[in-house]
């Protein structure tokens, strides 16, 4: 085999792993845009369930066919990347009574919840409150610290974009989220 002949295979062969890589990176770029995706929690507002500094991965494809249900954990965009609760769903009664939140009248079961909530942390909305259509009543799992719909008004579905699924870090908590 001549210098020349060596030479060739070896851009080829360059080209080739070249051409893997790049689609490699394609790829991953796709589905981190449009499929899953990586976020860090930075405020405690969803403690007991999420915590300070988890890592959790998220479904960018949830929401592209359907609606969020009450007691999913969404992102949602509000001058920042938030992470909240769903509590109540488009057209739904909310009220804040005697350290509960009720639906329709209806106390909601709320097991992920480390301590009672102070319902005299109202915000800015009045109670009992009608959410909108196309919209979703969100609050953070530490109710007496999270800055959530009690403060900024009902997330509008245009501005969730995942769902949170599953915690990678730190490994002793790996699991979905619930």
């Amino acid at each position: 085999m001549n210098q020349e002949s060596k030479s060739h295979d070896i851009l080829k062969e360059v080209i080739s792993w070249g051409s893997d890589i790049l689609i490699a990176i394609v790829i991953a770029l796709f589905i981190r845009q449009f499929v899953l995706a990586h976020t860090v929690i930075p405020t405690g507002s969803m403690i007991p369930t999420i915590k300070i500094d988890d890592h959790v991965i998220v479904n960018k494809l949830s929401y592209y066919f359907t609606n969020p249900e009450r007691g999913d954990i969404i992102v949602f965009h509000d001058k920042i990347d938030l992470i909240k609760r769903v509590i109540a769903l488009p057209g739904e009664e909310i009220d804040l009574r005697d350290g509960k939140v009720l639906i329709n009248g209806v106390p909601l079961e709320e097991d992920y919840l480390n301590e009672p909530m102070d319902t005299s942390i109202l915000g800015t909305i009045d109670f009992p409150y009608i959410v909108p259509e196309d919209s979703f009543f969100v609050m953070g799992d530490n109710r007496n610290v999270s800055q959530d719909s009690r403060f900024t008004g009902p997330v509008s579905k245009d501005q969730i974009f995942a769902k949170a699924g599953l915690r990678i870090w730190p490994l002793n908590s790996f699991g979905f989220l619930k």
